[in-house]
């Protein structure tokens, strides 16, 4: 798989996962997407509201294990509800770098995605598609060269916690922004399924985040020297 880059649109697997009622390790995730492959980079895409004490503590752990975090902030809208849509921000990312990665790992179920998921394959990566299957749109799974389920796996994924803990009382990413508009629903037809992508079977031994991250400088000066990747935009 070579050079691996993972985009995760962090309000969209956050919803999806509560959803099934699932909180997500992320260092268990990000083991098990990268699998056999080099991280390039790891990125997570979310709307943030800088109020949120927890959320920003959620986002100050992920940078520090591995993920570099592109955050935007919340905007009220006339009905009360806060958004921040940051589909351009991943898709811009995913062509930018279209070259000095081998394998693209998508973590959403966006059908938004579909277009720029073919024009970085037409730059000849690899792109897998990574998300709970009756929350992907069956056209994004169409594009993609396969498709990780995230239900089949998630007890590899999932987050432990002590017994009796309520699911409003966990230390998960607390997001404010609607769920995605709908939930897609395959219909049961005997159609053929793009082919599964090889998933990691014994996490043991895997190594630390920090120590799986690539070392090498090439594809990373446009950063800067250690730096976190905090898109700023003109709403924040």
């Amino acid at each position: 798989r070579g050079k691996v880059a993972i985009f995760i649109d962090g309000n969209n697997l956050f919803h999806a996962a509560r959803f099934h009622n699932i909180d997500i390790d992320y260092n268990k995730l990000l083991r098990v997407l990268l699998g056999d492959g080099h991280l390039f980079r790891a990125f997570f895409y979310t709307g943030v509201d800088a109020g949120a004490e927890r959320q920003q503590g959620f986002l100050l752990w992920m940078r520090r294990n591995g993920f570099r975090v592109v955050q935007k902030e919340l905007k009220t809208f006339y009905d009360g509800t806060r958004k921040a849509n940051l589909d351009v921000e991943i898709a811009v990312d995913m062509l930018s770098l279209a070259g000095r990665y081998d394998t693209a790992v998508l973590v959403s179920g966006d059908e938004d995605f579909v277009y720029a998921v073919n024009s970085v394959a037409y730059k000849g990566c690899r792109v897998e598609v990574v998300g709970f299957r009756s929350n992907t749109a069956p056209k994004l799974i169409d594009v993609a060269d396969c498709f990780i389920d995230l239900g089949e796996i998630a007890e590899k994924i999932r987050k432990e916690f002590p017994h009796g803990m309520k699911y409003e009382d966990r230390d998960i990413h607390v997001s404010q922004q609607p769920p995605p508009s709908q939930t897609f629903i395959e219909p049961v037809l005997a159609v053929p399924q793009p082919p599964p992508c090889s998933v990691v079977e014994d996490l043991a031994f895997n190594p630390a985040i920090g120590s799986i991250i690539e070392s090498a400088t090439d594809g990373a000066d446009q950063f800067g020297p250690g730096g976190d990747f905090i898109r700023v935009t003109d709403d924040q």
